[in-house]
């Protein structure tokens, strides 16, 4: 079983609102398979679409967060050795301290802890 999973939000160059339907699929999909947490790349803006993406994704797993329904999101460019979010989500997730993308400050994914 994966701890953690990762999903192209940006594959097939999305709709923001279908992005957002995938995105609900893959949290409860991830939660299905006991995954802790779920790596979701959502561009970051550079082509005109993925900041859009990126924008409504993190103000959704915002109020996922406020009812209760995931544990905790980290912004890409947040995840780092130096983040007390980040230091509690290896706690759960022991594969994200191998993740690539820890330490590149990459706004264009987030990390989401189930």
């Amino acid at each position: 079983m994966n701890q953690l999973r990762e999903v192209n939000l940006e594959r097939g160059m999305p709709y923001v609102d279908q992005a957002i339907k995938r995105l609900t699929f893959e949290l409860h999909h991830g939660r299905a398979q006991g995954c802790t947490a779920l790596k979701i790349i959502h561009g970051y803006g550079s082509s005109g679409t993925g900041g859009r993406i990126r924008v409504e994704a993190r103000t959704y797993l915002g109020r996922l967060k406020n009812k209760g329904e995931i544990r905790d999101f980290i912004p890409g460019e947040d995840f780092s050795i130096f983040n007390s979010a980040t230091l509690a989500a290896f706690q759960r997730c022991d594969e994200l301290r191998r993740d690539r993308d820890l330490e590149r400050h990459n706004n264009g994914v987030t990390i989401i802890m189930l």
